[in-house]
């Protein structure tokens, strides 16, 4: 069996679901919210804006579950892609699914008036880096080669 077939097979071999952490450290947003509240100060208008930004993330994640669909290659992390996307929201973004559920855990603080959910993106971020996206990175050079080093060099890897 060659390298790049092994590669195919394996995938980035991320072990935890990044929506997971993100989830994880919102809940644990909450719970730091119950035991010592932190409240933002919004009034009514940090409901509207937490609403707006979480439907603005979840128009994000329709547009690029689509994405994906069209390329014909897995959304899941855990598993092999065939297709290198470098095209709509990953001109601005290398990670834009990342990003946008950031945007979820800050419009779900906004909403529910937590400092401490909104923080939540922090800690959630590097997580998912720490877990998820070093393997990735490495995946892809390993499968993708120059085509995607050029790639990261233009395109940043948050925003």
């Amino acid at each position: 069996m060659s390298n790049n077939a092994l590669i195919d097979e394996k995938g980035p071999a991320v072990k935890c679901p990044p929506p997971l952490l993100f989830i994880g450290f919102l809940l644990a947003g909450y719970g730091l919210e119950r035991v010592s509240p932190l409240p933002i100060g919004f009034s009514e208008w940090g409901q509207l804006l937490g609403f707006t930004l979480i439907a603005l993330a979840a128009v994000i994640l329709l547009i690029l579950l689509i994405t994906y669909l069209r390329a014909k290659t897995s959304i899941e992390p855990w598993k092999p892609t065939s297709h290198l996307i470098t095209s709509g929201l990953y001109t601005w973004s290398r990670n834009p699914i990342y990003a946008t559920f950031c945007l979820i855990n800050i419009g779900t603080g906004c909403y529910f008036n937590s400092f401490w959910m909104l923080l939540s993106f922090l800690p959630s971020a590097l997580a998912v880096y720490l877990v998820a996206i070093r393997k990735e990175e490495a995946y892809l050079t390993l499968k993708f080669g120059d085509e995607y080093i050029a790639y990261k060099s233009k395109v940043r890897r948050w925003l």
